[in-house]
């Protein structure tokens, strides 16, 4: 009923009604209500609580006796509060919330603030009530409670109480969080200038949760993965993903929770924001990490593939579930904001943005204010020029730019034209909008070869169709632009130029950035892919690797090199392309070894963890017998596993890969008794290696049956891997056409990953047919938002067209290459013919 507060006075509820378009309850009323009152709207409520691990949800685990043991905990991002209590269920609204959650004694409860009481429960034997203290004014979606059985363990920090909750047997593996979680707390606090408003925060490593973490403020949520570290079992990429996931969450607590996006067409600003943020938390605690160059090729080199489709979107836009352009490129473009600002700027306009607005609501165009008020104040910007003319640019449209840079005959100076990057040109395309962007140029040339210059030294207008930069070297040396790789944008110049990056690699590679060598070689794969380079123009400058040692520019090569591995592997240019990987990879490998050192710095960890994997890949037979040797010995000694973790996934899959039903059964028995979450991962990934398709079958079964003793939300973990084995990619196909309802009901949420895994090698026309197909029967399943399956298809599209286009230019390279794609016949082939070949 309706009741009018301080009157007594029941308004009648004429009729009730449901808005299935908008998910909202309307009270059709006999009476309109008069402005300025108060009134109560009071119904009766019952939530379920699920297992879809939404809203208020339960889930399990086998603690250390094998007994089965119930909690519950919540996700509300973005519109499940309504599952748990009636509320007004959106970000823009924001209330103080009072919780009691009732409980048996033999467990905890935890929610946003401190329990004020805890009281026993009238007639309720073994039951009280938690009574926590209210909460200041946030979003519905920010609340958050777990009831539990977990432990805790805790520090002070000034006069907050921090504290990680996982399972008993697992509460070591917290203590890396428990150890960087105030610390970068603290740097937030002196980053934002601005003190974490509540009184403490708890982190808590759920066993079954959605995502890797999840900001409620004050009662972070974490999956096992995304929160837990083990040394000596974990990986150094466990390590470093549980810091990330900390220092993500942690830079929320601001970004997000202070101060909320007012719809979920602006969660760019939080996700973009901390997504970016992190990074510095991170570097702050683990400078060897080298994060911030990791950055390059994690997220923005990451996102360029999908920002240069048709079928992107800008990164404002009405996202209710995050995609990665909301959180990598809106990382990237914030990141090139901070480089053109500067540092100093950028923080004090994020500073007065965020203390304006604290416990309200927020849009993109506030925190451009703030920031151009900085820039203009601090000299940075001209006075009619403003951040959002910028940035409107970056965040109103979809795609990025690539800067075309030609030197002009007199040699010193060059001409730069700017256009949207696509990877495939749709001749017919109903996309008539002219993409221009506002963009920060830097450069150096051979003589100056200073990459230190962020700042641009000129910017070319959104309205301006080409730009002369006078004053660079002669044209017999190169020139780089982007340096550090900081503005969003890709860089083509003419072959000449091309030409002389490559002499230069070929020569001395360090003379040029670390970021920027991961730059040339990301841009001239992808120009090659999208038919703006020759692919022989891009191979070539691939030759200087064997003298490359550090990880980023091989991380770049080896993201380029899984395109073209994806695009050959069921023709006849996947062998020649293994043995030229094989001659890429091979100096690397010798000096790296299979010797794992954790003491090593992590870049050299990772670095020999990929180049391992990559070696084993392309068959090498050093690799192959190191992997199967120390894989048997485990077999020997199953409670000794000498392995070390940064290997473990390389070297159970090639062990799995070789062998047959007793090494499957081996690592299956192991991944059943192992309680580390990473460990658990690395085996369900494995197992998915085997080249015996009828275990593959067996596997894919097993993985959508939750009495199989694989919980449901590793069935992606599993289908994934037998989705990337060249023998388990058909099987996953039809295993997934013949069964879409079944996965359907088993777990919706997942159907995108699961078709996007087993869809990346796809590049006939058939495929694309069954595809097309598939979608057609199933039109709105695979995903809530339409424009994911419009990418699949795009991208499967592409894949065709590359292979019509560029499958013959890649054959004819490795050929000329000694790398040969065909066998000679029984005739000696003239030497003319040799040279065509």
């Amino acid at each position: 009923g309706v009741e009018e507060v301080g009157v007594g006075r029941e308004v009648v509820i004429r009729r009730h009604q449901y808005d299935h378009e908008r998910e909202f309850y309307i009270a059709h009323l006999e009476e309109a209500l008069q402005k300025g009152n108060k009134y109560t709207l009071s119904m009766e409520f019952i939530g379920l609580l699920n297992d879809q691990l939404h809203g208020f949800y339960r889930s399990n685990y086998r603690n250390a006796n094998g007994t089965e043991v119930w909690l519950a905990s919540t996700q509300f991002q973005a519109n499940d509060a309504r599952r748990a209590f009636p509320c007004f269920d959106e970000p823009g609204l924001k209330a103080t919330f009072e919780i009691h959650l009732a409980r048996q004694t033999n467990m905890t409860t935890i929610s946003n603030m401190p329990i004020k009481e805890t009281r026993h429960m009238v007639g309720a034997e073994g039951w009280v009530w938690d009574h926590y203290y209210t909460t200041v004014p946030m979003s519905t979606y920010l609340l958050a409670f777990v009831v539990s059985d977990l432990a805790h363990n805790s520090t002070d920090l000034d006069d907050i109480l921090f504290r990680v909750w996982t399972r008993e047997e697992a509460l070591p593996q917290a203590n890396y969080a428990l150890d960087i979680g105030p610390r970068i707390l603290t740097f937030f606090t002196d980053y934002f200038n601005l003190s974490y408003p509540l009184p403490k925060l708890d982190m808590v490593a759920v066993p079954d949760f959605p995502a890797l973490g999840m900001e409620n403020w004050g009662l972070v949520i974490y999956s096992e993965i995304g929160m837990l570290y083990e040394a000596g079992v974990s990986s150094a990429a466990n390590k470093q993903l549980a810091g990330m996931v900390v220092s993500h969450e942690l830079a929320h607590q601001w970004f997000g929770d202070l101060v909320t996006p007012k719809w979920w067409s602006e969660i760019w600003l939080n996700e973009g924001f901390a997504s970016y943020v992190e990074h510095l938390g991170i570097d702050h605690i683990e400078p060897s990490w080298k994060i911030l160059e990791q950055f390059v090729i994690r997220r923005m080199q990451g996102v360029f593939v999908k920002d240069s489709l048709h079928s992107s979107n800008p990164v404002i836009h009405n996202a209710m579930n995050g995609n990665t352009i909301i959180y990598s490129k809106g990382a990237s473009i914030i990141r090139m904001m901070n480089h053109f600002l500067g540092d100093g700027t950028f923080r004090s306009g994020v500073s007065d943005y965020l203390s304006t607005l604290k416990y309200d609501n927020a849009v993109s165009d506030d925190l451009w204010e703030h920031l151009t008020l900085a820039a203009h104040r601090d000299g940075i910007l001209p006075t009619n020029l403003t951040v959002k003319t910028i940035m409107d640019t970056w965040t109103l449209q979809m795609g990025y730019p690539v800067i075309t840079v030609h030197r002009n005959n007199d040699g010193n100076s060059v001409t730069v034209t700017q256009e949207r990057f696509l990877l495939t040109r749709q001749e017919n395309s109903e996309d008539t909008h002219d993409y221009k962007w506002w963009v920060p140029l830097t450069y150096t040339d051979q003589a100056e070869a200073d990459f230190s210059q962020t700042q641009p030294k000129v910017w070319m207008k959104d309205s301006e169709a080409q730009i002369t930069i006078p004053h660079l070297a002669t044209k017999d040396h190169w020139v780089i632009f982007n340096l550090h790789q900081t503005g969003y944008y890709r860089v083509n110049y003419d072959l000449h130029n091309w030409h002389l990056l490559t002499s230069q690699l070929l020569s001395q590679h360090t003379a040029i950035a670390t970021i920027n060598r991961a730059q040339i070689i990301d841009d001239a794969m992808d120009l090659a892919r999208a038919g703006l380079l020759p692919y022989a123009t891009a191979l070539d400058l691939l030759g200087y690797l064997p003298q490359e040692r550090d990880y980023v520019p091989w991380w770049a090569a080896f993201e380029n090199l899984k395109f073209l591995k994806n695009m050959l592997t069921y023709t006849a240019g996947y062998g020649p392309f293994k043995r030229y990987v094989r001659d890429l990879v091979l100096p690397l490998y010798s000096t790296m070894g299979l010797d794992d050192h954790l003491d090593d710095p992590v870049l050299d960890q990772y670095k020999r963890q990929k180049v391992v994997s990559w070696a084993c890949f392309t068959g090498l037979p050093d690799c192959l017998q190191h992997a199967l040797a120390a894989f048997n010995a485990w077999r020997e000694t199953p409670h000794s596993n000498n392995i070390t973790a940064n290997l473990k996934s390389t070297v159970y899959c090639h062990a799995i890969a070789e062998g047959g039903e007793e090494e499957w059964s081996f690592a299956w028995h192991q991944y059943l008794e192992s309680n580390v979450g990473t460990e658990k991962d690395n085996l369900l990934g494995a197992l998915g290696c085997s080249k015996k398709p009828w275990i593959l079958a067996r596997y894919l079964e097993m993985a959508f049956n939750e009495s199989s003793g694989i919980k449901k939300q590793d069935a992606r973990t599993v289908f994934r891997s037998v989705a990337r084995n060249e023998v388990g990619q058909p099987l996953a196909w039809t295993f997934l056409q013949d069964n879409f309802d079944r996965i359907h009901a088993y777990s919706a949420n997942a159907l995108k990953g699961l078709m996007r895994s087993v869809t990346t090698s796809f590049n006939r026309e058939t495929q694309l047919k069954e595809l097309e197909s598939l979608h057609a029967a199933h039109k709105g399943q695979v995903s809530s938002n339409p424009l994911d399956m419009m990418e699949m298809l795009e991208r499967v599209r592409h894949n065709v067209d590359w292979t019509q286009r560029h499958f013959q230019e890649v054959m004819a390279w490795l050929q000329h290459r000694g790398y040969h794609t065909t066998l000679p016949t029984h005739h000696r082939p003239s030497d003319n013919q040799r040279a065509h070949g």
